[in-house]
């Protein structure tokens, strides 16, 4: 089940993302929430181009960087596909307006968006 289109979108981020072919790998590679580590296993691509990829996602709003508590206590990022489909749509004056379908949160992704804005706030 997803959300209504979200209506406040970057469409050159978005549209800048998506043209890129290392960011629609790591698009295709994000079949499961990974971290940047098992990114570049997953998607062949070298470590600091998936960093700067990741970034360029997370700023298009296509992805979402959450943390995740490992075995060892320490804290890892990982990212997970934030968006089911991507709408490119001509307005009534004829410019290009991206409508994307987010997935439904269940709770415990709601608690790890609040947990994360909280950890970026300070």
């Amino acid at each position: 089940m997803s959300t209504p289109f979200e209506e406040s979108v970057d469409t050159e981020a978005v549209v800048a993302a998506l043209d890129d072919p290392a960011c629609r790998a790591l698009v295709h590679a994000l079949d499961s929430p990974a971290t940047a580590d098992e990114l570049v296993d997953r998607s062949e691509i070298a470590r600091s181009t998936v960093y700067r990829k990741l970034d360029l996602l997370t700023d298009a709003e296509l992805i979402e960087e959450q943390t995740v508590v490992r075995s060892d206590g320490h804290h890892t990022a990982q990212y997970a596909l934030a968006f089911e489909a991507v709408h490119v749509l001509l307005d009534d004056d004829r410019r290009l307006e991206i409508e994307i379908d987010r997935p439904a949160e269940d709770p415990e992704e709601r608690v790890a968006r609040l947990w994360s804005s909280i950890r970026d706030s300070t």
